[in-house]
């Protein structure tokens, strides 16, 4: 087992969405506590990453974004800085689908890592496109290495996993998982919002 502390990113403007996708509710519960709720498998402290000050989320602990408007990059950075334990699992806000099985599952990746050391083990969405937004981070060396990329301007996290030794977790390592087609499913505007609840729905309906 891995020593991990859980980590959800609210800081982003929300703009598409036009309102705090953090606040969204889905069948009773905020994207934040659905997030949360599956971190817990892995990880006993989490926090929540960028949020404005004093906008709390339930007991979760609230750390600053270290610098403002920095996108996804930021965030990873901010929370690498917090974790106090050798690994960071990080997500975002927007993504109210992940669960606790898939979270065993990447875990179960970083431990088990052929390749040493590994230092970020990053899911692969069925169509095609990586997930760092759901990921898990070696706290050390990504750290280090998304300190020395936002120094030089940088600000996608593709940048780190280009320089850090990468577990890609392709999708067809996470098919047999309960509601596999939708683990990535983004709820990043209105549109996808209503459709994120007719999936909601049809889970508990059937």
């Amino acid at each position: 087992m891995t020593d991990t502390e859980g980590f959800i990113l609210v800081g982003g403007a929300s703009s598409r969405m036009g309102t705090d996708k953090s606040r969204l509710d889905f069948g009773g519960q905020t994207a934040v506590a659905r997030i949360a709720l599956a971190l817990r498998s892995l990880a006993a402290r989490i926090s929540v990453v960028g949020a404005e000050p004093g906008n709390k989320h339930g007991s979760l602990l609230n750390v600053p974004d270290l610098l403002a408007r920095w996108g996804a990059l930021g965030g990873i950075h901010t929370a690498l800085n917090a974790c106090e334990a050798d690994w960071a699992a990080i997500v975002a806000c927007d993504l109210p689908f992940v669960t606790a099985e898939l979270f065993a599952r990447l875990q179960a990746f970083a431990s088990n890592a052929t390749l040493e050391p590994v230092a970020a083990v990053v899911p692969i969405q069925p169509d095609g496109r990586p997930q760092p937004l759901c990921a898990l981070y070696r706290r050390r060396p990504c750290l280090k290495q998304a300190q020395r990329l936002i120094a030089e301007g940088e600000h996608a996290p593709r940048a780190l996993l280009s320089v850090v030794p990468t577990r890609w977790v392709e999708s067809s390592e996470l098919s047999d998982l309960p509601g596999a087609e939708n683990l990535f499913f983004n709820a990043n505007t209105p549109e996808e919002y209503e459709q994120a609840k007719r999936i909601l729905a049809s889970k508990q309906g059937a």
